[in-house]
C-alpha cells in the first residue's frame, strides 16, 4: 500500500452515508470513477459488543479498495478496540467520525458532539492510533455551531495525535445538511497542517469539485449526497479535471442498465426482501424526476421476485423511451 499522501492525494472520495454506502453502492461508484470509498459509520460500541449487524457494515470484496471503515465513538479504550477487531478486516485506513449530527449520535457524546470536547478527540485519537498499523484519518465538521468555529484547532490536535490526514465538511453541527458549506474554513485548515485535507460539502456537479480544488487547495475531494442516483458525478469530475467539457447527461438505457445492475448486487448481496426494503431510497434518487416514476416505485416495492422486478424495471424504462 502506497503512504498516507499518496492514498489521498489528488483522489475522489466516496463519502461514508449512513444507509447508503454498502457494498454494491462502492461498487457502483468505483465503476464510474471514484477513486476510495468508506464504509457507513460503524458503531465502536457495537463491534466491541459483537453485534452481528455492526459487523455486517464491514463486509467487503477485493475488488471494494482501497477502503477506509469509519468508525464511532466516545470512549477512547472502546474506540480502541473497535479499531484492533476493524483492522482484522485488513482496510486500507481507518477514520474517525467527529462530524456526525444526528441526535442519536450526539446524544452519546460521539461524531460532531467531540467538536464540543478538544481533549477527548485528541484522546480518541492517540488511542485508536497507537493500536493500529494502518493510516487514522478524522472526519470534522467547521465547528459546532456559527459561535464555535474550531475545525483549525481539531486539525491541529489530530495531526498532533498521529492522524494521517483529515476531512473537513464546510458546515456546522448545527446547519445539519442545511444552508451552505463554507469552503473558507477547509483552506483554512488546509494553511494550518501539513497532513492531507480532503473537502466536503456542496459538491453536485464536475464543476464544484473543480472549484473546491482551485479554492481550498485541498489535497482531495469528499462526494456525498451530490452522488445519490448520480453514480455518473465520479466520471464527469474526473472528465473535467483532465480538461474534457463537454460531458452529455446518460440515456435512458445507461440510466436502466446501472439501475439493474445496482439492483441485482443488492439482491446478490442481502437477499431479496433486504434489498427490496434497501432499494427504495436508491430507485427514488434514480428516477427521480422521471415521467411515471412514483407510480413505479409503489408498484415496485411490493414485487416479490427479482424476475418480475426486472420486468417492471424494463416495462417502466421501456415506455419512457416511446414518443
Amino acid at each position: 500500500m502506497s503512504g498516507p499522501t499518496g492514498l489521498f492525494k489528488g483522489k475522489i472520495v466516496l463519502a461514508p452515508l449512513a444507509g447508503v454506502t454498502n457494498l454494491p453502492f462502492r461498487m457502483i461508484a468505483r465503476e464510474f470513477g471514484c477513486d476510495l470509498c468508506l464504509t457507513e459509520m460503524v458503531s465502536a460500541n457495537g463491534l466491541v459488543r459483537g453485534s452481528e449487524t455492526t459487523v455486517g457494515y464491514l463486509k467487503t470484496i477485493p475488488a471494494d479498495r482501497p477502503l477506509g471503515v469509519q468508525i464511532f465513538g466516545s470512549d477512547p479504550q472502546i474506540m480502541a478496540r473497535a479499531a484492533v477487531l476493524v483492522s482484522e478486516h485488513k482496510p486500507d485506513f481507518i477514520d474517525i467520525n467527529m462530524g456526525c449530527p444526528v441526535r442519536k449520535v450526539v446524544r452519546s457524546d460521539s461524531g460532531a458532539a467531540l467538536l464540543k470536547n478538544p481533549a477527548l478527540a485528541g484522546a480518541i485519537i492517540e488511542a485508536v492510533v497507537r493500536v493500529v498499523t494502518v493510516p487514522v484519518t478524522v472526519k470534522i465538521r467547521s465547528g459546532w455551531s456559527p459561535q464555535s468555529i474550531n475545525a483549525v484547532e481539531i486539525a491541529g490536535i489530530a495531526q498532533a495525535a498521529g492522524a494521517a490526514a483529515i476531512t473537513v465538511h464546510g458546515r456546522t453541527a448545527q446547519q445539519g445538511f442545511s444552508g451552505h458549506a463554507d469552503w473558507g474554513i477547509i483552506s483554512r485548515v488546509k494553511q494550518a497542517v501539513t497532513i492531507p485535507v480532503i473537502g466536503n460539502g456542496d459538491i453536485r456537479n464536475p464543476s464544484d469539485a473543480v472549484r473546491m480544488f482551485s479554492d481550498t487547495g485541498c489535497d482531495a475531494i469528499m462526494v456525498g449526497r451530490g452522488a445519490l442516483g448520480n453514480p455518473w458525478l465520479f466520471r464527469d469530475i474526473r472528465l473535467l479535471l483532465a480538461g474534457v467539457m463537454d460531458n452529455p447527461a446518460p440515456q435512458l438505457q445507461d440510466r436502466f442498465e446501472v439501475v439493474k445492475r445496482h439492483f441485482d448486487m443488492e439482491v446478490e448481496t442481502f437477499g431479496m426482501r433486504a434489498a427490496q426494503r434497501m432499494f427504495r431510497k436508491h430507485l427514488l434518487w434514480y428516477t427521480k424526476g422521471l415521467p411515471g416514476s412514483g407510480k413505479f416505485r409503489q408498484v415496485a416495492t411490493n414485487m416479490a421476485s427479482p424476475e418480475e422486478w426486472l420486468a417492471g424495471l424494463e416495462r417502466f424504462f421501456g415506455s419512457l423511451s416511446v414518443p
